[in-house]
């Protein structure tokens, strides 16, 4: 879960703010950059950089600014259930300040998206970009899976090397690089896909990330499109199985 956490629903901060207006006006306030780890012991270690023009996410704590530490996977994932910290080990002033003003309300903001009430999904745009972010968070999850859990891992070891391009038609765009059975998620169209999935419209890939609508159904229709390496498409729906248990 602490890799999901940090591969999936953090990584998403990136996408949060460079489409959402309100994440836009926290980072733009920032006086300074701030670059923050959050390292977990027997788990992930990434750092977050900050600007005002966006977010970045890097695996290990070089070039980090200011550094949080978690005892445990579980700590860590305290930190996204409940808002409870870690140890700050590294800039403590500037870890406490920007974690509990600009972090705290990018994260509070990410969570009403994510998990978004019937009645702010009336709001259409409000719908489009939960749905966006959903989609961003699953495809660092499937990663983040692939390469830690037990059961994912043993699909993850059939998997031939190569690119998924996973995505929502003319809205956004994955790649799942896959490389020795190992996983990483670009969040970006790749040009050289081995293996092809996409949703016909943002309205279908929310029913499919809700369970509102059937896989099997609108395959039949059409409505989702699969190409290429198949055997990679379904070890990709495999490990999509798990992220739903996960992230459900």
């Amino acid at each position: 879960m602490a890799y999901v956490n940090m591969y999936g629903v953090l990584a998403t901060l990136e996408n949060l703010c460079e489409i959402d207006e309100e994440a836009k006006e926290v980072i733009y306030a920032l006086k300074k950059p701030v670059s923050l780890c959050f390292d977990v012991s027997g788990g992930p270690c990434c750092t977050f950089h900050f600007t005002k023009s966006g977010c970045r996410m890097t695996e290990g704590a070089d070039s980090c600014t200011c550094k949080m530490n978690f005892a445990s996977p579980e700590k860590f994932n305290a930190l996204i259930d409940s808002s409870k910290p870690g140890m700050p080990v590294k800039n403590i002033p500037q870890v406490l300040s920007f974690l509990l003003g600009p972090f705290t309300k990018l994260t509070d903001r990410l969570t009403k998206l994510l998990r978004a009430s019937e009645a702010d999904l009336r709001n259409r745009e409000f719908f489009e970009e939960s749905t966006i972010l959903t989609f961003y968070t699953i495809a660092g999850a499937i990663s983040a899976l692939a390469n830690s859990d037990s059961i994912s891992m043993f699909t993850a070891a059939s998997t031939v090397d190569g690119t998924v391009s996973m995505g929502i038609k003319n809205t956004c765009y994955a790649g799942i690089e896959v490389k020795n059975h190992k996983f990483k998620t670009v969040k970006a169209k790749p040009e050289n896909p081995r293996a092809v999935m996409e949703f016909s419209d943002i309205d279908l890939a929310n029913g499919l990330f809700n369970g509102t609508v059937s896989t099997i159904a609108e395959l039949c229709r059409g409505n989702i499109y699969m190409a290429g390496m198949i055997s990679m498409v379904d070890n990709l729906n495999r490990i999509l199985d798990r992220v739903a248990a996960y992230l459900g």
